[in-house]
């Protein structure tokens, strides 16, 4: 068993083959740590199981915002 899960069982996972989908589609089902790596989408084991036993519920960390009050508004 490796430490992150395999493109097999991401495809199980999501039935898609298109990273860019199976990454929505984990993104909407709470895997919020799933990433795009070189060769697809990458999701670690212990997140994935973590989500899946409900022990992982909390919600993924706040998007930092740009800071643009150094702008001239147009």
């Amino acid at each position: 068993m490796s430490i992150k899960l395999s493109p097999d069982e991401i495809y199980e996972l999501t039935d898609y083959k298109v990273p860019a989908l199976q990454l929505e589609v984990l993104h909407r089902r709470g895997f919020y740590r799933a990433c795009m790596g070189r060769k697809g989408v990458v999701l670690e084991r212990s997140h994935y199981e973590a989500v899946t036993q409900g022990k992982d519920a909390a919600s993924p960390p706040p998007r930092k915002v740009a800071n643009l009050s150094h702008l001239r508004p147009a």
